[in-house]
């Protein structure tokens, strides 16, 4: 017999309003995946935006300061950004799309 230590996977259980089975099962359908596959993959999505929320960056007095410095000091253009905020978004007049 096999212990939790040794399985791959654990099952969670949870109950749900119709309503929200309902959407879920919706939007699964829309991204062609099961409604496990679904829940699995937005619950582990939301767990590591909390977690990167909630990382704590470690740096030396001296790598603090040069890390201020550079978010206070002025910002310079980036080519590349600057050429793209040029061009007409998809909605405007002129856009041409990339193939």
């Amino acid at each position: 017999m096999t212990t939790n230590a040794e399985r791959k996977e654990h099952p969670i259980s949870m109950r749900l309003p119709e309503a929200d089975v309902a959407m879920i099962d919706r939007a699964a359908g829309l991204r062609g995946r099961s409604r496990t596959d679904f829940v699995r993959e937005a619950a582990v999505r939301a767990a590591e935006d909390v977690l990167m929320e909630n990382r704590l960056i470690r740096m030396s007095p001296e790598g603090f300061s040069d890390f201020m410095a550079a978010l206070s000091g002025p910002a310079s253009p980036v080519p590349e950004m600057v050429e793209l905020a040029k061009r007409p978004a998809p909605w405007e007049p002129g856009y041409i799309a990339k193939r």
